[in-house]
């Protein structure tokens, strides 16, 4: 879901001059409705006075320190037309009014100190807006330069207080002449990101838990004809024994008509007491108006299982664009359009709004299932009933206009009916929020992740998706840094799925393996080995033909083992049917151990009842379980380490000369090598010098200056991407020997169209390392490492990881390539300083992290030696920045 800017009011059709409608965005408030913040604007005159008038003596009082009963219009003028530079204004709009005015004003034209201050409505107090406001203002003010918020404030405005005490900032408060002035850097804290995070976190779970615990559901198109979606929604959710009041919506048919016993209504603004959620199965075309009619009737929510939208073409995308809006306006979520619906099988809940059958609705239990369309949806509740599978709630988000996976691992991440989550995801929309939450989810639950291989082209209509085109195995390093386990299809989702919820976790990688056959046990050994698990035990083998009790003591001796963290059981009946005796035995040995098992039991597959075990059909589906399982009981005790935040940083000077770039160029361009150069010295990162030559005459006269071992090399961005040695001129000790070299290397370029050749300080001997950063249209940056030359030009010997970084996170990635041997000390070699080498890595991921119109940083090649590292070339380009989501930028894009 993108954002949507609001038009100015009063039927004006253009945004006033140097408006920045990209500080828009959609939020949850704490209470889980939905505002949106924008920019002042000179129209917002009239909101300004009714937003006054509005106001309590007190709250008037406390904002200005004066019982100002009317703004003047002078006031009110400079309040609402700003420079968006120095004076910078934010309001926020809920349901179509004025709820809230946040800004700042700089005590210094282009300086680093502002004064913040803020007014948020009576009528909307305790919704987080001050809190809202005051992270993006800081956003906004740290973007442009500013270091530090005051702010003077009456010691009665505890609540004002409290927004910047809570914010997690360091605030320093000084008591003068009845005012407390209040002072704080904005620069982002560990405390203000825990903050941020929580409160992010707290908002949408609220706002899901509206869409999953209604009271009151309105099935907006139920009709009298049981073939129709609507008519389906309005009968499961009766036959599901939804506990609160469910009410059948037709507006072509006369009120109290007969829709599955239950008189209709002809509008659901008829329902007496309103709605917390409404169904909506009515034509495309009728939608936008539902919508309104919902809100009317004080809904939170709304599942759109029309059609006809994104998925019909590109009217229906405009469509699906001004539903959305529309939502946004009256602060409701949307489950849809296009969607299945949803479960919740909480006990005091009992809601099926969807469109599954009854007999493929799972039991209660503690799955939590997410998929995006409703053919997969179908597909998955009936694969989780087949097993046996409970699940605590289900949702299908359909074109997913709104609510998506991240929202509902949110509300996950505190639901205790929840243990597991299962995740089936076509596309993604903001992948830095999905690994950051799942990362959070994962680190108590876990959560299996599906992601299919649909390309742009294949993705069914109305599903979007943005696909990286270089770095296809990047998703799997994405997901392995988050602690997410990866399934390649629905049945590898449920085997996983069926251990983590009946079994404890392992405590190690040690497998013990017992079968009453050869052949199964030979299959099993070999699958373990091929997923490095460590057979400690077995394979023992009882015969064919040997009754239960044999088996049984083959499983105990296993299970005591202290060497065995978890045992695989195979069994193969010598009659037709298994033995429910040996299953049983099983059982009762494996829950008594307090290990995990998993077994293969022929013609069973799920969780057997009665026992708790999980059964697979063959050894390999059980072994690919138990060390997915294995492998992430391993990232759960392994110290994921702290966030990297290098000393001697100024984000200021590289924005200057991103803008300065852009404003030549605005669709973006290349930086020069004195601007490149800059840029990497503000977050401490040293460019070698580089002296670009016209000719042989030329290099001779510069190597005159420099003196030393020198080298000379090609620096056309023709070459960038070729591997090999031959484009370098090393060792160079002597003026003749640098003019030949630049005719040598001269002429191996000038057939190629290939020219400029730059002369260079010869670095120490060492490894030659690469280390890139890409602004990538799925991942947002995506920080990259490799040993330079033929590890990662042929070999594609390169790792991947997802800022923010932490400590160990870097040392995993440097260690994870194949040619991390020769950072060690390969073949007798010196080992290179670790510590030099990902301190750069860490100014790296920082500098992409904090600045999204770096499309590409190239440090290539950068010399790790024994006494630090050496930065001998580097490429940057700039381009206009995509929008980003993530936990500094708060738009709602799911």
């Amino acid at each position: 879901m993108t954002d949507q800017a609001q038009q100015p009011a009063g039927g004006a059709s253009e945004f006033p001059p140097g408006y920045p409608q990209e500080w828009e965005a959609d939020v949850v408030l704490s209470d889980g409705m939905v505002g949106h913040v924008r920019p002042i604007r000179p129209d917002d005159v009239d909101a300004i006075h009714e937003f006054h008038a509005g106001q309590s003596e007190e709250s008037i009082y406390l904002r200005f320190f004066a019982p100002i009963k009317r703004l003047s219009d002078k006031d009110v003028h400079r309040f609402t037309h700003v420079d968006y530079v120095d004076r910078v204004a934010l309001v926020m709009m809920i349901n179509g009014k004025l709820a809230g005015v946040g800004r700042y004003d700089r005590l210094e034209s282009g300086g680093s100190v502002a004064e913040v201050a803020f007014n948020v409505s009576d009528h909307h107090q305790g919704r987080g807006i001050g809190s809202v406001l005051l992270e993006h203002l800081a956003d906004i003010g740290r973007e442009a330069g500013v270091k530090k918020f005051v702010a003077d404030v009456l010691p009665q405005n505890r609540k004002m207080i409290g927004v910047f005490k809570d914010a997690g900032y360091d605030v320093a408060h000084e008591f003068d002449d009845g005012v407390i002035a209040v002072s704080f850097e904005i620069e982002p804290t560990d405390a203000s990101r825990a903050v941020r995070m929580s409160r992010e976190h707290r908002s949408e779970a609220r706002s899901v838990r509206a869409v999953l615990h209604p009271r009151r559901v309105a099935v907006i198109g139920a009709s009298r004809r049981e073939d129709t979606v609507g008519r389906a929604f309005f009968d499961d959710i009766v036959a599901g024994g939804f506990t609160g009041e469910v009410y059948a919506v037709n507006n072509r048919a006369p009120a109290g008509t007969m829709i599955g016993g239950h008189p209709s209504l002809v509008s659901v603004k008829d329902v007496e007491g309103g709605i917390d959620l409404a169904v909506i199965a009515v034509p495309a075309a009728d939608v936008l108006a539902t919508i309104d009619e919902c809100a009317d009737a004080g809904a939170r929510a709304v599942i759109v299982a029309s059609e006809g939208f994104a998925e019909a073409g590109r009217e229906g995308v405009r469509l699906q664009k001004r539903l959305l809006t529309r939502a946004r306006r009256h602060g409701m979520r949307v489950l849809g359009p296009n969607s299945f619906g949803l479960i919740n099988n909480d006990p005091e809940v009992r809601l099926n709004a969807s469109i599954a059958a009854p007999e493929h609705v799972p039991p209660a239990g503690g799955l939590g299932l997410f998929a995006q369309s409703g053919a997969l949806g179908i597909a998955v509740l009936a694969s989780a009933t087949r097993r046996g599978l409970g699940i605590s709630s289900f949702a299908s988000a359909g074109n997913r206009v709104d609510i998506s996976g991240n929202d509902l691992m949110q509300y996950w991440l505190d639901d205790e009916k929840t243990t597991a989550v299962g995740l089936y995801l076509e596309s993604m929309g903001n992948p830095r929020k999905f690994s950051r939450i799942a990362r959070k989810l994962a680190s108590i639950k876990p959560v299996v992740v599906i992601k299919s291989g649909y390309s742009g082209e294949e993705l069914p209509a109305g599903h979007r998706v943005r696909l990286t085109q270089e770095r296809p195995e990047a998703f799997d390093q994405m997901l392995r840094q988050s602690g997410v386990i990866r399934a390649d299809n629905t049945h590898q989702m449920f085997d996983v799925a069926q251990l983590v919820l009946s079994q404890p976790l392992p405590e190690g990688r040690r497998v013990g393996i017992v079968t009453n056959s050869d052949a199964l046990g030979s299959l099993a050994a070999a699958a373990a080995r091929s997923r490095k698990l460590e057979i400690a035990h077995g394979p023992v083998a009882v015969h064919a033909e040997a009754q239960v009790d044999a088996f049984r003591g083959v499983v105990e001796a296993a299970l005591a083992d202290e060497k065995v963290d978890a045992l695989i059981a195979c069994f193969i009946p010598p009659v037709a049917h298994i033995d429910p005796e040996v299953v049983e035995a099983v059982g009762q040995a494996v829950a008594a151990s307090g290990k995990p098992c998993v077994a293969t039991f022929l013609g069973m597959r799920g969780v057997t009842p009665g026992s708790g075990v999980p059964t697979y059909p063959t050894p390999e589906d059980a072994v690919r379980a138990l060390a997915a399982a294995t492998n992430y009981a391993d990232w759960l005790r392994t110290d994921h380490g702290e966030r990297v935040r290098p000393e001697g940083i100024n984000r200021r000077t590289v924005h200057d000369i991103i803008e300065s770039a852009l404003a030549r160029s605005p669709k973006g361009v290349d930086l020069t090598l004195e601007e490149t150069s800059a840029l990497l010295e503000a977050y401490g990162i040293s460019l070698w010098p580089v002296i670009p030559l016209g000719s042989d005459e030329e290099a001779v006269e510069a190597y005159k200056e420099v003196k030393g071992t020198v080298v000379l090399k090609a620096t056309s961005p023709l070459l960038q991407h070729q591997p090999g040695q031959g484009w370098i001129r090393t060792g160079l000790r002597h003026p003749k020997a640098v003019g030949a070299a630049y005719r040598d290397l001269d002429a191996v370029l000038s057939p190629m169209g290939a020219d400029g050749i730059a002369m260079q300080k010869m670095a120490p001997a060492g490894v030659a390392v690469e280390i890139t950063s890409a602004e990538d249209p799925l991942f947002g940056p995506v920080i990259s490492f490799g040993v330079a030359g033929v590890p990662v030009d042929l070999l594609g010997d390169v790792a991947h990881r997802f800022p923010p970084l932490t400590d160990v996170d870097i040392t995993d990635m440097v260690g994870s390539i194949k040619a991390a041997p020769m950072l060690d000390g390969y073949r007798g070699a010196m080992p290179v300083d670790q510590a030099a080498l990902h301190d750069l890595i860490a100014r790296v991921s920082v500098l992409a992290d904090d600045h999204p119109e770096l499309a590409s940083v190239r440090l290539n090649p950068v010399m790790a030696h024994q006494d630090g590292i050496e930065v001998l070339g580097a490429a940057i380009r700039v381009a206009p920045a995509p929008t980003r989501t993530d936990a500094e930028r708060r738009a709602m894009v799911s």
